[in-house]
């Protein structure tokens, strides 16, 4: 039989054991019931939204040129990074070969119009011939209707004169072939010197020498690549968008570049092109923003950075990303205060700023707000207080 003693030890250490669970119990409501202080979202003026773009600097205009002949290459007035303008002089090949033929077919003209002269020349000489045998032919022609002379003398005055027309007949045509011949010899210097011509390489357009692909003493081919140029007026950044943040950009919109070696800066372009394909595999969309006020020296394939100002929001109601569940990109849930107790709402959302916040534009309850940063032990129906509220 349990001593009184005991008994009195065991009904204190139950006495305890009731008492510390009670404080624990007590402890747990009171923590899990005592009203939240939350941040709520509060609605923002003039709102910029941006989307970012990654990219290198390129331009739209870069030509690979050479010559349109092959040959030695002579000479060389150009080197990477130099400013040439339309119509200078790059290079030039060794243009000897190409100068006799020239020459050769400038004697080739000089002797066509000599011969189409000489072909001219005939032609007076049959007309005068001609002139004579008709003139002729019209007097044996009297004399024999006079009986002067005999029939066989009047006829062959009127051959003579036949064959005096056919004569001048054929000279007048060989004046045509004549005249042929000289506009094919111009032709054919005509074609010499533009060959001979073909051994200059010049500048197509105000351009800067990207590169300089061979050296003097060269032998080059047809169409081989001898300058890289590109047009500095056309400089852009090709930026890569998310197709997810893509949708609201539009052809003039303003824009900032910043580059990889002068972070420090900011240069003001717009959105010049958008592709019309995106990647398929990194899901973005290719944009292109041009400067409006380009750096003094540019290095194309450069990495550079594109902010595009897609909207600005008067008047905005934004929530952070990270405080919406099963967002879709179009909607998702939040935690609001009504009546000063949480409560779960699906919202929907339209643009997202740079900084991850996104624009609510329907399914808020009049007099409810959002939650800025969700915390834990959030459950619907729960007591919470906003910052800056005095307590109850």
């Amino acid at each position: 039989m349990m001593q009184p003693g005991m008994i009195r030890r065991w009904l204190t250490r139950l006495s305890s054991l009731v008492l510390i669970a009670g404080i624990g119990v007590g402890g747990y409501l009171f923590w899990t019931h005592r009203p939240l202080t939350v941040r709520a979202v509060a609605p923002r003026d003039d709102v910029v939204v941006r989307v970012f773009g990654l990219g290198t600097i390129e331009a739209r205009i870069v030509s690979a040129i050479g010559f349109e002949t092959s040959g030695a290459l002579r000479t060389l007035h150009a080197d990477h990074g130099d400013a040439v303008p339309a119509g200078s002089e790059l290079a030039r090949l060794d243009p000897r070969e190409q100068a006799v033929r020239v020459e050769r077919a400038r004697a080739g003209v000089q002797a066509a119009e000599m011969s189409r002269a000489k072909a001219e020349a005939t032609v007076g000489r049959a007309e005068a011939v001609l002139a004579q045998r008709r003139a002729t032919n019209r007097r044996r022609q009297t004399l024999v209707s006079n009986e002067t002379i005999s029939r066989e003398a009047a006829e062959e005055a009127a051959l003579e004169a036949d064959v005096a027309a056919a004569d001048l007949a054929v000279a007048r045509s060989e004046v045509e072939v004549a005249r042929a011949m000289v506009a094919d010899a111009v032709s054919a210097l005509a074609y010499e010197e533009t060959r001979l011509d073909q051994h200059v390489l010049r500048a197509p357009f105000d351009a800067v020498v990207v590169e300089r692909h061979v050296e003097a003493g060269t032998v080059v081919q047809t169409g081989q690549v001898i300058f890289t140029l590109m047009a500095p007026e056309t400089i852009w950044t090709l930026a890569y968008v998310d197709e997810a943040r893509a949708g609201g950009i539009e052809v003039g919109q303003k824009a900032e570049i910043r580059l990889r070696s002068l972070p420090h800066r900011q240069f003001p372009g717009h959105v010049a092109r958008i592709g019309i394909e995106s990647d398929r595999v990194n899901e973005e969309r290719r944009v292109w923003v041009a400067c409006d006020q380009c750096p003094e020296r540019v290095y194309l394939g450069e990495q550079a950075e594109a902010w595009i100002t897609t909207a600005t929001l008067d008047d905005a109601l934004l929530v952070p990303e990270r405080a919406i569940d099963a967002f879709d990109g179009a909607s998702g849930i939040v935690w609001t205060v009504e009546d000063g107790v949480l409560a779960r709402r699906r919202l929907t959302f339209g643009r997202m700023t740079e900084e991850a916040l996104v624009e609510v534009t329907g399914g808020l309850p009049e007099g409810a707000s959002i939650v800025a940063v969700p915390k834990a032990g959030f459950r619907e129906g729960r007591s919470v207080r906003l910052e800056g509220e005095a307590p109850s």
